[in-house]
């Protein structure tokens, strides 16, 4: 089973996108275990919104597109990853220890856990 895990950060929350030398390493320690587990399949994370961002929206028929930085930044997609693991419980659980890396920093963090879709065979 596939799981992508996002985390979103606020862009005014100091150190959520500038991450000191400390948080850098236990994150790399974090990727090259999780790689070694063979469960980190791809991962990545994404600059502010005031670098080199848009947005594009449709709404009844109307395209709308918005260049960054975005006025609502609390909840804003900081970077994912995509899990192969055997369980929601085993997302979870990477999911969870990820989370306490931010933790550590004194960051506030919120991450999504969703299962990815797959066509069933014979459709």
């Amino acid at each position: 089973m596939r799981y992508m895990v996002m985390h979103k950060l606020d862009e005014n929350q100091p150190g959520a996108f500038d991450p000191n030398p400390e948080f850098i390493e236990r994150m790399g320690a974090y990727i090259e275990e999780a790689a070694k587990a063979g469960v980190l399949l791809v991962g990545e994370g994404l600059e502010k919104s005031s670098t080199e961002s848009g947005r594009i929206t449709a709404t009844k028929g109307t395209t709308t597109i918005t260049d960054g930085p975005f006025a609502e930044t609390k909840e804003l997609i900081a970077g994912f990853a995509i899990l192969d693991v055997r369980s929601k419980g085993e997302a979870m659980e990477w999911a969870k220890r990820f989370v306490d890396l931010f933790v550590q920093s004194g960051v506030d963090v919120e991450v999504d856990v969703r299962r990815v879709f797959e066509v069933p065979e014979g459709a």
